[in-house]
């Protein structure tokens, strides 16, 4: 592989609740969680994610949630700066428009794992994805779907939309 069209991709994650789950999940949940993660695809020098906005972009670390929790390094991708934006347009005219976010079903991990599956071939990390799952397998949380179905998180940034 030639090393100069190689590009790192990585995913930051961010805990939105900033500590309060791990403080709090079990009391309401009766498990513990670690966080309610938010993440974020780096690649080219920009970070991309997805929320009630559609997909919007950043610098790395450039939301309101300031600095990520944690980054994993996903490896490196071939795919060129202009085809990235080309596929991510393309999924910001369809599966990613922002009336498509739903909070448990289609977010910005969803978002995320899919764009790191297309530029390295591998998932985002699972206790990220299966968060939802487990928060709904509570009786608590399927008392709390009906409010939280409706909530959107927007990190901030620029829709990519406009950046053509």
């Amino acid at each position: 592989m030639d090393q100069t069209h190689s590009h790192p991709v990585k995913v930051y994650i961010y805990d939105i609740s900033k500590g309060m789950a791990r403080q709090l999940s079990y009391a309401m949940l009766g498990k513990q969680l670690d966080g309610i993660w938010h993440t974020a695809i780096v690649i080219h020098g920009t970070e991309y994610f997805f929320g009630g906005q559609g997909i919007s972009s950043c610098s790395p670390g450039g939301t309101i949630l300031g600095e990520p929790d944690s980054i994993v390094d996903l490896g490196s991708t071939e795919v060129s700066s202009e085809i990235f934006l080309e596929y991510l347009v393309a999924l910001g005219e369809s599966t990613y428009r922002g009336d498509k976010y739903n909070l448990f079903e289609h977010n910005c991990n969803t978002f995320s794992n899919e764009v790191a599956q297309f530029l390295t071939g591998k998932k985002i990390p699972s206790y990220v994805t299966d968060l939802p799952s487990e928060v709904l397998s509570t009786p608590f949380g399927q008392a709390l779907r009906p409010i939280l179905d409706s909530m959107a998180v927007n990190p901030g940034g620029s829709s990519i939309n406009r950046q053509q």
